[in-house]
């Protein structure tokens, strides 16, 4: 089948990565390859040579841009992303500081220097990501398209020729048709320049260069829209005579140079008629070729001998070599093959989140209530099985997996959920590692404190703590990028996204009517639109989101998938610090982040105490209140109707063991758990009196004869220091223990008839005889039985983990209002236009200007006389130069002090620091 040929004979190297032969053969193809890189665009107009705005803003640009408003013609077009950041006013210029506040780190002196900061790598990677798939697409679609471009050719590249809806991009996506692309599209070019990505009118739009750069199709970077290079682009390294055959086999006149015959295929491909003629004589298998390269990826592999179609596209250019076995589809082919579209399926318009059930809002309500009261006993029974010597902290820092496995069974519940519920006692600073030299996780004093509140405000701690945490449960268990297990209460557990992915999904939940519960599908698919998963990233938003949901049910911020009235107010606080910005939630290209100059908390936002008493008071009423009592039954247990008192229940958790929970507790009585009351200091009388206080039925008999036999037998044998001693009265039951097979790991011996003595510790002979089935106590070295009350173990004071922010914090509106200001004041200084200074006092370029200490001091004299601007050099005490405008008030002392436009405020120089000082031009004064 494959016939000895070589198919091209151009100087690119072979793709390591092409997929199978294109053409009729079997193996025709379709694979991306990895190796080739594209040229720029030398079909396009030529960009500035700082798009970006490095260089931009000076004084000719000033000047020239003051002289056209002051003649009242109409203000020329920018030429860089400084000049259009210079045009824009300051709510402009404040809305874009917000949506990326790591421009203002630290404050730009000018705008030129915002303009360059703005089109880093690093600065732009992060806009683009937080951009909605429509603007994305967008941006995607002026990558592609010629530098500058108009608005009605990016128009048609969203939309393409047809008025046909587009195929959907799923099984429940919208309908999507182009007249739904031309009414988003304003909204996402102006989402790109209010995102300093795009700048420039409507007939020069300008893709910032790192953003074409990061965008672009590329060899080893397909693009999304599934483009390849252009014509010039895929034969900068052909040779001319090749050229000059494609030419000829495209029916177009022989050229004088390769440029003009490059200039006259590209115009024959983005001929719509001369294309299509040119295709109607392709053989039927050369469509099939093209069809499978038409909507990406556009590289594939061919054979040395490629079959007949094949041959016939790469003759005429359809088809370009880029390596002995690889062919690419060049942009402009596969444009016209398209009906002009960039991509396949545009996404204007957001999946909707719709109540997939409704449920009664009283029901969802009981629901997530009775939930809220079992997370709270949860977090209560896990730092209660802590308090007396918690597992022991990792070297590396974490939870042992043991420890996990043991705390899950304490619980009773699977490790994923007893990680959920240890991870946010953290974060609610009930618990923490002690800092001793065996270190171990203990309950902080904080821990006593809260459980002294009531219920409800005991689980509005815990959610007002779960909203902001950066902590995430759901990875442990995993593993990272060096291939080490994630574990609980570990160092590497945060992610910046998880506050702004929790507090998205419960304000989608919100947005439903009361009682609406979404299908968990349609409400990623909406997460996903918002912020789309650029190729080579996780999915790691998706599965914050599944999480946020698990986690929202099982602490009862949701009841039956629907957001709870009680957790409504967390909607209301501000986001956590360094999160919530640049959302892109709404409709394409709507900014619908708070207005510029807006901070992050307003009036009515709840803070702190405030909002979890707001929480608190919603959740009360749906709290049934503690009870004082318990039922006592035959069969040695009994049920608690509801939440007890706190005292009832500390007293009870020592006399019995929990059998089960949910509604109403079941504890059953052991003789292990009635002799741990009695180790703990009561007498079986007390326990009887607290039985028959607390028990709304009589004591049972049984229960009455197991409290008297655990006691009469409890402290028969004493246990003291001998190492350890066993002393009785009754030296036939030592002769019982001695007896015992058992009992030979304990060392025993028989010093009198009534004392044995032990090599063990007191505490394992203890073990040991309770092991036996005996009831020792333990007694001092007076003979005095010793009360085995542990103390509750608290860690030393501490705080609340902080949240880890992604990036810098969102601006308040102080900020923003100053930086602006300071921008605007240092662009000022550096575009303000100066006169000519005398030849011999002039200075180079970027420096800072010279005069002599006289001439100084008579300038600014002058200018405090006449009440005008000037122009001075700096240095600071730390050698720091600057330029500022100043406008003298007061010169004495060997100081000047004037309002200084750079800061915006009045202050004082040294006149020994400013090295020059030079008059502003008339028209700036």
């Amino acid at each position: 089948m494959d016939q000895e040929a070589n198919v091209s004979d151009t100087p690119h190297s072979p793709h390591p990565s092409a997929g199978p032969a294109a053409g009729a053969e079997p193996r025709s193809a379709t694979e991306p390859s990895t190796a080739s890189q594209t040229v720029p665009d030398t079909s396009s107009d030529p960009a500035p040579a700082d798009a970006s705005g490095t260089g931009a803003g000076t004084t000719g640009t000033a000047a020239a841009t003051s002289t056209s408003s002051a003649s009242g013609a109409t203000p020329a077009a920018p030429r860089s992303l400084a000049e259009a950041l210079r045009a824009q006013d300051d709510v402009a210029l404040g809305a874009l500081l917000r949506a990326r506040p790591d421009l203002l780190s630290p404050v730009p002196n000018d705008l030129t220097q915002l303009a360059t900061r703005a089109g880093t790598r690093a600065s732009v990677v992060r806009a683009l990501e937080r951009l909605d798939r429509f603007a994305l697409q967008t941006a995607e679609a002026l990558a592609v398209a010629p530098d500058p471009c108009p608005y009605e050719v990016l128009e048609r590249l969203m939309t393409g020729e047809g008025a046909e809806p587009y195929e959907p991009s799923g099984a429940d996506a919208p309908e999507v048709t182009p007249a739904d692309v031309r009414a988003a599209l304003p909204h996402a070019v102006a989402r790109l320049r209010e995102q300093a990505l795009l700048w420039g009118d409507d007939t020069r739009l300008r893709l910032v260069r790192t953003a074409r750069e990061l965008l672009a199709p590329a060899a080893s970077r397909p693009s999304p829209t599934g483009l390849g290079p252009t014509v010039a682009e895929a034969t900068a390294g052909m040779s001319p005579g090749r050229v000059q055959e494609i030419v000829a086999a495209a029916g177009l006149p022989a050229t004088h140079d390769p440029v003009s015959a490059v200039t006259a295929l590209t115009g024959l491909f983005t001929d719509r008629q001369r294309m299509a003629a040119l295709l109607d004589g392709a053989p039927a298998e050369a469509h099939q070729v093209l069809a499978r390269l038409v909507w990406g990826p556009p590289y594939g592999e061919v054979t040395p001998n490629p079959a007949p179609p094949v041959r016939w596209l790469r003759d005429r250019g359809l088809l370009l070599p880029t390596s002995a076995r690889t062919v690419v589809l060049p942009r402009e082919v596969a444009l016209h093959l398209r009906d002009g579209r960039a991509h396949r399926t545009p996404d204007p318009v957001p999946p909707p989140v719709e109540a997939a059930k409704t449920h009664r809002p009283q029901l969802v309500d009981g629901n997530a209530a009775g939930q809220a009261l079992a997370a709270v006993a949860t977090v209560e029974e896990l730092l209660t099985s802590w308090e007396h010597g918690g597992p022991l902290v990792l070297r590396a820092g974490g939870l042992a997996v043991r420890d996990l496995k043991r705390t899950a069974a304490t619980l009773d519940v699977p490790e994923t959920t007893a990680a959920f519920w240890i991870e946010l006692a953290y974060a609610a600073g009930l618990l923490a590692s002690d800092g001793e030299a065996d270190e171990r996780y203990a309950p902080t004093p904080a821990y006593d404190e809260w459980l002294d509140l009531p219920a409800h405000d005991r689980w509005a701690a815990l959610a007002v703590a779960w909203l902001p945490a950066t902590r995430v449960p759901g990875l442990v268990g995993e593993q990272d990028a060096k291939a080490r297990t994630l574990s609980a209460m570990g160092p590497d557990l945060d992610r910046s996204a998880a506050p702004e992915v929790r507090r998205r999904v419960l304000e989608l939940l919100g947005a439903l009517p009361e009682g609406g519960a979404p299908d968990p599908k349609a409400l990623l698919a909406r997460l996903d639109w918002e912020r789309p998963v650029r190729s080579g990233t996780s999915d790691l938003r998706a599965r914050l989101a599944r999480w946020a949901l698990a986690e929202a049910e099982l602490l009862g911020v949701t009841g039956r998938g629907a957001l709870s009235t009680q957790a409504r107010p967390l909607l209301t606080a501000p986001p956590a610090h360094g999160f919530g910005h640049g959302h892109g939630h709404g409709h394409a290209g709507q900014d619908t982040g708070t207005a510029a100059g807006a901070g992050t908390g307003t009036d009515s936002a709840l803070e702190g105490k405030a909002l979890r008493q707001a929480v608190g008071a919603l959740l009360a009423p749906l709290l049934p209140a503690p009870v004082d009592h318990v039922l006592l039954q035959a069969d040695l247990t009994a049920v608690a109707p509801g939440p007890l008192e706190r005292h009832l229940a500390d007293t009870l958790s020592v006399l019995a063991d929990v059998e089960s929970k949910g509604g109403a507790t079941v504890y059953r009585f052991t003789p292990a758990s009635v002799r741990r009351a009695l180790d703990a200091g009561r007498a079986a009388s007390d326990l009887h009196a607290f039985l028959a206080e607390h028990s709304r039925t009589p004591v049972p008999q049984p229960l009455a004869y197991l409290i008297d036999d655990v006691a009469r037998r409890h402290g028969h044998l004493r246990v003291g220091a001998a190492s350890s001693y066993v002393r009785c009265d009754d030296d036939a039951m030592l002769g019982e223990i001695l007896a015992d097979k058992r009992s030979q790991g304990l060392g025993l011996r028989r010093l009198a008839p009534t004392v044995l003595a032990a090599q063990a510790d007191p505490t394992t002979l203890l073990e040991g005889l309770r092991t036996m089935g005996f009831a020792p106590a333990a007694e001092s070295a007076t003979g005095d039985v010793l009360v085995a009350r542990a103390d509750a173990h608290r860690t030393p004071p501490r705080t609340a983990p902080v949240p880890v922010p992604e990036g810098p914090p969102v601006p308040d509106a102080t900020l923003l209002g100053a930086a602006v200001r300071a921008i605007r004041a240092g662009d000022l200084a550096a575009t303000a236009v100066r006169k000519e200074p005398a030849p011999a006092a002039a200075a180079a370029p970027g420096e800072l200007p010279r005069t002599s200490p006289a001439e100084t001091l008579a300038t600014v004299q002058a200018a405090a006389l006449t009440g005008t601007a000037v122009w001075i050099g700096y240095v600071n005490a730390e050698g720091a130069a600057s330029q500022r405008v100043i406008a003298p008030v007061r010169v004495e002392g060997g100081f000047v002090t004037g309002y200084d436009h750079t800061a915006d405020e009045v202050r004082t120089y040294p006149l020994h620091r400013i090295t020059g000082v030079a008059e502003l031009a008339e028209d700036h004064i």
